[in-house]
């Protein structure tokens, strides 16, 4: 659970870091909305540069990055295999067949973008959670979310709760690795035998986890209630957030992108890529 890298925050000084938390969620949102536009290699090798090259300028570790996709990991094989045994292509652009066992090019190029897809979805808002304090990512969605309190939508409890949330994941992981080493000192196995054994193994790890979520959800409303907190009325920010020129263009950038995207799905056939394959 510590490779879990989703919602835990890298501290280091970086172009990514001082970006506008507004400007990171906004970009987020464009780039997964572009990854469903893509259908090309050429689009995926694309958009896996452009997140190497901001990882980079983030000076997060790569291995940070791609261990979030660990907790996909059965997944992404999962959706692979599923998707190639059983799509159904043309005759011409048979693999191989066995019974009612058919394995089309189309099946294998069609599992690959799905799997290319998944693993630059995750690894995006993951990003976006290791350059960016949770304090930081409810400002800018409380911002961002302001119009819907015109319809008495609660904007600022739900921005609240997202931060609670994202701060808890990192003391949930240190919580479970206490008990698990503290039921190991006790000589529970954890990865012996088949995978009933292994559930019923977790019992006594995910008991004690709930009684102290719950005793840290008890503690922080009396941590919370003692400070007066009411809500947003009345409350103000001591960091008011301000776009700068860098925020701009980085959703200029976006944009670009995306429009240079659908340009690409519409206007060209990704052929060359598959003959070089084949």
């Amino acid at each position: 659970m510590r490779d879990v890298s989703f919602g835990q925050y890298y501290p280091v000084s970086s172009p990514v870091h001082r970006l506008d938390p507004r400007t990171k969620l906004l970009a987020s949102i464009i780039y997964i909305v572009t990854l469903f536009f893509i259908n090309t290699f050429t689009g995926f090798g694309i958009m896996a540069l452009f997140l190497l090259i901001v990882v980079l300028l983030s000076r997060v570790p790569i291995g940070k990055v791609l261990r979030s996709v660990k907790a996909v990991l059965f997944l992404l094989i999962f959706t692979l295999i599923i998707s190639f045994f059983f799509y159904r292509g043309s005759p011409e652009n048979l693999i191989w067949e066995w019974g009612v066992i058919h394995l089309y090019w189309d099946g294998l190029w069609s599992s690959l973008k799905l799997c290319i897809r998944l693993l630059l979805l995750v690894m995006g808002p993951a990003l976006l959670t290791l350059t960016t304090t949770p304090v930081d990512l409810t400002n800018g969605l409380e911002s961002l979310l302001k119009p819907l309190a015109l319809i008495r939508l609660p904007v600022h409890t739900l921005a609240m709760i997202m931060s609670m949330a994202l701060r808890l994941i990192p003391t949930l992981m240190e919580e479970t690795d206490k008990i698990i080493s503290a039921q190991k000192a006790r000589c529970a196995e954890f990865e012996s035998g088949n995978i009933f054994k292994r559930a019923k193994a977790m019992l006594p790890v995910l008991i004690p986890l709930f009684v102290s979520s719950f005793r840290r959800a008890d503690e922080l409303a009396d941590a919370m209630d003692s400070r007066c907190y009411r809500g947003a009325k009345g409350r103000t920010r001591m960091k008011v957030l301000k776009m700068r020129v860098g925020d701009w263009l980085s959703l200029l950038f976006m944009a670009a992108l995306l429009t240079a995207m659908l340009f690409l799905r519409y206007n060209y056939f990704d052929w060359a890529f598959i003959a070089f394959l084949r």
